[in-house]
């Protein structure tokens, strides 16, 4: 295929703003697939990975592949969540254009911001699309006003202030160049398609011989280490002697040995491929992300990739309670280093450091760090993580912590509840609007105050909270922020929980554990009503007279135990508490699991 005739675009927008939704549709309405085919049925195609589907979110970007008359668009189908934004970095130098997606109803929303930056820095041509307009609540007018000035603000020349706007139901399939006066009637994504065409233009390629800089690995175990990237001057063939190019500067020769282009979902051989296409190739086993790949006859490196730097850290080790070693497959401290210098092989935004018999993981948010967490869980790891910490940096010989734009919007009688816990962790607020779905406001907050803020938050809001956040620089390290979590109710003994002993935790605050449940000691088992942490016993059973008494023969009356997701556990911790993760359970507990070696190592 010449290369006039390819077309590169990224699909960029906030979550939950319908992008995988309208890849979808662009897939089912280029006859990618039969009529009879399994996907023709299914939603969210693109999302493949089990966290994917099970939260709802695009983890990892993916490449699709369409064609449309005699032209093939490759699409790059990005997160929409700030954790994942190293996945849009690393992914936009392969576009030339870009779908805006924007939800009808929310307008812009902080990544919103985020990927746009990002996609105008990368000089890529923007076509805009407010999806969702059948929402109750639209606003298309007043959202086409907040684009307006968001381009304002990010745009870095004055052509990308002049943008395509069309107006789309991606859950049906539907899209039109102006507001339709009746949604309902029948309708197709043509005008996309031919906006494609029309307004992205064809990769920008380089004279000479090959050159690609690799933007992404993937695995299997027929194939082995793919490497993909856009290829950036010259055709690609398999067999081909080529030269990588290391971030160290040294090179390394290898032969293409199988080349792949993509086709809808998948990838499909080929012989060779041409300038300014997308391709993934085996042979180069010492790739890594950023690297550049070029023929032998004139090996020179590309600029590496950067991504920006992790905002968060926490510790992971190998699992230290008295369980230990009794769920999990991969118990040891080699085992988890091991597995963890494979996740930096695709994962840009991650960084690892030696910490003892551990590691410190540092990430771009909690949802990051959570998703790698759940991954080594369901692969049969068993480790232990501590409290989520800052990562602070330098900056002329100050200490500087990073700071975010906290988005919530929630009903108005939920406004002083939200502003009251604000304060206490010293966010300010720098906007107030009330609209359709309540109020939304927006807060400057350093980013260790958001750490265990998302569940106060629902809990303060009865669950209707919509918080999004936004890394947007960095301020002086400021003062401690006061513990706003009650103490912790904490086992007394090791051994198997029983409802009499339960039911009296139960008068002492909230519990997290079943009856029959073992537990050890040290363990969290409950949050205590009042500020400071309190053992209990709960594995004491009842003792057995001979006096009847009518108020003790009755059943046991237990409220159900509250359980925690690995992201309400994470939440929950405080600097002297790890959390033990194995395949079958998350236990909170006690950095030091006796009383007296709290009391000796109390700060």
């Amino acid at each position: 295929m010449e290369t006039s005739k390819l077309r590169n675009l990224a699909i960029i927008a906030h979550v939950d703003h319908g992008k995988t939704t309208l890849v979808d549709g662009l897939l089912k309405q280029s006859n990618t697939f039969r009529d009879n085919q399994a996907e023709m049925e299914q939603s969210l195609i693109m999302d493949k990975l089990a966290q994917e589907k099970e939260r709802g979110i695009t983890i990892t970007a993916k490449i699709t592949a369409v064609n449309y008359e005699d032209y093939k668009f490759n699409i790059i189908d990005t997160p929409g969540h700030a954790d994942f934004g190293g996945e849009v970095e690393r992914t936009l130098g392969m576009a030339d254009g870009c779908l805006l997606v924007v939800d009808a109803q929310e307008g812009p929303m902080p990544q919103t911001k985020f990927v746009l930056g990002k996609a105008l820095e990368a000089g890529l041509k923007p076509i805009v699309v407010i999806n969702k307009i059948d929402k109750d609540g639209s606003r298309i007018e007043e959202v086409e006003d907040e684009l307006a000035d968001l381009f304002l603000e990010l745009a870095t020349d004055d052509s990308q202030l002049h943008y395509p706007v069309y107006y789309a139901i991606g859950r049906d399939a539907k899209a039109w160049e102006e507001i339709p006066s009746d949604p309902s009637v029948s309708g197709d994504l043509s005008c996309i398609f031919r906006a494609i065409v029309e307004k992205i233009p064809s990769p920008k390629v380089g004279e000479g011989a090959t050159q690609l800089l690799i933007t992404s690995l993937e695995w299997d175990n027929f194939k082995g280490k793919y490497a993909v990237g856009k290829i950036g001057r010259g055709d690609i063939k398999k067999n081909q002697q080529m030269v990588l190019m290391k971030k160290d500067g040294s090179e390394v020769k290898f032969k293409i040995v199988d080349l792949f282009t993509f086709k809808g979902l998948a990838k499909e051989e080929a012989s060779e491929a041409p300038a300014g296409d997308l391709v993934a190739f085996t042979g180069a086993d010492k790739a890594e992300i950023g690297e550049t790949v070029c023929d032998e006859s004139n090996p020179e490196a590309l600029p590496v990739l950067e991504v920006e730097a992790p905002t968060l850290k926490m510790y992971m080790g190998p699992n230290t309670s008295p369980f230990k070693g009794q769920e999990g497959e991969f118990t040891t401290s080699r085992q988890i280093g091991d597995r963890l210098k494979r996740e930096l092989e695709t994962n840009v935004s991650l960084r690892v450091e030696d910490d003892g018999i551990g590691f410190i993981v540092s990430g771009r948010g909690e949802l990051h760090l959570s998703v790698l967490i759940e991954d080594l869980r369901r692969e049969g790891f068993e480790l232990e993580v501590g409290r989520p910490q800052v990562v602070t940096k330098e900056i002329d010989g100050k200490i500087m912590e990073p700071l975010e734009e906290l988005t919530i919007e929630v009903p108005q009688e939920f406004v002083g509840a939200v502003q009251t816990e604000l304060g206490a962790r010293r966010a300010q607020l720098q906007s107030q609007d009330l609209n359709l779905r309540g109020v939304r406001l927006v807060y400057q907050i350093p980013t260790r105050a958001l750490i265990g803020l998302r569940g106060l938050m629902l809990t303060a809001t009865k669950g209707t909270a919509i918080m999004s956040s936004l890394t947007v620089g960095y301020q002086p390290l400021g003062g401690a922020i006061p513990q706003t979590r009650n103490g912790a109710l904490i086992s007394f003994e090791t051994g198997v929980a029983t409802p009499y002993s339960l039911e009296n935790a139960q008068e002492r605050g909230t519990v997290f554990i079943k009856p029959t449940e073992k537990v050890y000691m040290g363990q969290i088992i409950g949050l205590n009503l009042r500020k400071e942490d309190m053992e209990v016993n709960i594995c004491k059973e009842k003792h057995l007279t001979n006096i009847r008494s009518s108020s003790s023969d009755g059943t046991v009356q237990l409220t159900p135990a509250t359980i925690l997701s690995l992201e309400e556990s994470l939440d929950f911790l405080e600097d002297d508490e790890l959390l033990e993760v194995t395949p079958e359970n998350l236990r909170l507990r006690k950095r030091y699991l006796s009383a007296n070696e709290r009391k000796k190592n109390k700060k």
